[in-house]
């Protein structure tokens, strides 16, 4: 139950209302749309709340996969300028503090990263030391980078290690990764942009034959053999569309 709550669906947490009511009117609209075009009955509809349900989830996903990279980025800010005020003398504690003040003015207060630097920030000043709070940051927050500099961080910190260093290498890492992860987005940007012409061309067929050849169209409407092409027809969709979707989602 902890890690339902706290895995990917951390990032949920972070799809604000306006998203999730976009998210659930335009499932609404492709359920509307598909019980109409495949069924011309409103109530077949009834019988599409499971894959709505499922599409439902996908735009929440993706909206999750928003949030994390707009995390990443805002997660490298927040270690650079971390080591840009021990650089300049601070203390851990006191560098923390200046990180919060300063991406405080960059991000707004809703966003991930400034909530978390929040509670840093709260939990250092109720002299929590700073290896438990930033090892709870790193059990919240599900991100490998985040994990990966808090351990050596802690670790550095235990034993008097170059910390300016660490944070640099990480820093040097992290953004190696965003970088990659772009690279790859380049490339798959074209794909994505086919895929989801792609997904609209059954629907255009079926309303060009609809209006081009209303009464062959009405054939598969109103009678078992016509509902059972069809729904054989959406079944294959659905599950090209499936594929399709797992094929484009590559985790970096």
């Amino acid at each position: 139950m902890r890690n339902f709550f706290t895995a990917k669906n951390l990032w949920q947490q972070d799809i604000t209302f306006k998203e999730r009511t976009k998210a659930g009117m335009k499932t609404a609209g492709m359920i509307g749309i598909t019980a109409w075009l495949y069924y011309r009955r409103v109530w077949a509809a009834i019988f599409l709340i499971l894959p709505g349900i499922w599409l439902y989830r996908e735009f929440l996903e993706e909206e999750s996969k928003k949030k994390e990279q707009e995390f990443q980025k805002q997660f490298r800010e927040m270690i650079q300028t971390l080591s840009s005020a021990l650089n300049t003398g601070y203390s851990v504690e006191n560098a923390f503090y200046e990180t919060q003040k300063e991406l405080k003015i960059q991000y707004p207060e809703e966003a991930r990263i400034s909530r978390e630097l929040l509670l840093i920030t709260r939990k250092l000043r109720m002299h929590i030391p700073v290896e438990q709070v930033l090892e709870e940051f790193a059990e919240r927050v599900p991100s490998e980078d985040v994990k990966s500099f808090v351990t050596v961080f802690v670790t550095a910190k235990k034993s008097g290690g170059d910390m300016i260093g660490i944070i640099r290498n990480t820093t040097s890492q992290i953004g190696d990764k965003i970088e990659v992860k772009r690279e790859i987005d380049t490339l798959l940007a074209a794909k994505k942009y086919e895929f989801q012409i792609m997904s609209m061309v059954p629907y255009g067929i079926i309303a060009y034959m609809s209006l081009s050849f209303s009464d062959f169209m009405e054939e598969l409407y109103g009678n078992v053999t016509g509902i059972g092409v069809m729904t054989l027809c959406l079944g294959i969709y659905v599950g090209a569309y499936y594929l399709g979707v797992r094929l484009l989602r590559i985790d970096v």
